[in-house]
């Protein structure tokens, strides 16, 4: 790219700030994932511009999108496409569905059956979607971002473990402060129309990733990453495989009781890339403890199974990932 990467994302950032008022931390989370080529969960309440913003980084970054309602009579076919007889050639078309775009806003995922899911699955894994006998690859670069409203739950579905787990991040927003939303009023509904500019070009994106993999990152950090990730899993919270001690066992079990499921390695290399993507926008070429600490929020907080007893006592996963970042020493 020509200009200076720093500079790239000031000026993303500039641009969504047009349409989108206190939202500077859920742009350079969507940039971030966008770098490191994963997808994402967003949960909020409606009318916190989940669609908007998403919308927003598709038109700076130039890239097609693409929103599905997920409903629960939504077949799979209505998502990926279908085949369609052709009577007077006496043959069968491809017709694809809305999947085939760059940039898909996936709204109220949860509201979809399991049939829907599975097909979304192989969306986000494989980059691919199978019509009939045939297998097609999905448009590059291909990113999901899935809203789900966390307050009505009649007609939802639980997303399996193996689907959540394919999205690098879950971002929660929450509502604006006072003068953010004096500001939001104040527009009456014009942010959508407001103008913003093209910044990146798709083309430009391989070379946005090239530059993280540059990024360095030392093996201590890595282990520190790996130590995070070994609390989170009860059955073996004390030693990781290799033998070495990765954290003190007597102070993990006051959150490795609240946790039935761990996370799994994706989410140490989903860390390790955000983290790097992090170092890429605030100029560096190495990771900092901070960088780590700034992403295992969002990589971890849907990566955790609770158990029982944390409902019981009403402690959330972003609690407990908390509880750990503060007693695992930084390196």
């Amino acid at each position: 790219m020509e200009k200076d990467i720093v500079k790239v994302i000031e000026d993303c950032r500039k641009e969504a700030a047009k349409r989108l008022v206190g939202q500077e931390n859920l742009i350079d989370d969507i940039l971030t994932a966008f770098v490191a080529g994963g997808h994402i969960l967003l949960e909020g309440v409606p009318g916190l511009a989940k669609t908007l913003a998403i919308k927003t980084v598709a038109e700076i970054l130039g890239l097609d999108f693409k929103r599905i309602q997920f409903t629960p009579d939504l077949l799979p076919a209505d998502v990926t496409g279908t085949l369609i007889y052709e009577q007077n050639k006496g043959t069968f078309s491809v017709r694809k569905g809305p999947i085939f775009a760059n940039v898909i806003l996936a709204d109220e995922i949860n509201r979809a059956p399991a049939k829907v899911q599975s097909a979304m699955l192989e969306a986000m894994e494989e980059r691919q979607i199978t019509i009939g006998e045939e297998t097609y690859k999905l448009p590059e670069p291909f990113f999901v971002l899935a809203t789900q409203n966390p307050v009505e739950q009649e007609g939802t579905y639980n997303l399996p473990e193996a689907e959540l787990d394919r999205f690098l991040m879950k971002l929660v927003i929450n509502y604006p402060s006072t003068d953010n939303e004096i500001k939001i009023v104040q527009t009456a509904g014009k942010a959508p129309y407001v103008p913003v500019k093209q910044i990146v070009k798709a083309a430009d994106l391989p070379s946005l990733r090239e530059a993280t993999d540059k990024i360095t990152c030392s093996e201590k950090l890595v282990e520190y990453i790996v130590s995070i990730l070994t609390v989170t899993r009860p059955e073996n919270s004390r030693k990781h495989q290799s033998g070495r001690t990765i954290v003190n066992t007597a102070r993990s079990n006051d959150v490795t009781r609240y946790i039935h499921f761990g996370a799994s390695p994706r989410a140490g290399i989903a860390m390790l890339q955000c983290a790097k993507v992090k170092a890429l926008f605030a100029g560096r070429d190495f990771v900092l403890p901070e960088d780590i600490k700034a992403v295992a929020l969002n990589v971890l907080r849907h990566r955790i199974v609770l158990s029982y007893e944390a409902a019981a006592d009403n402690i959330t996963a972003d609690e407990i990932i908390s509880r750990i970042l503060n007693f695992i020493p930084v390196p």
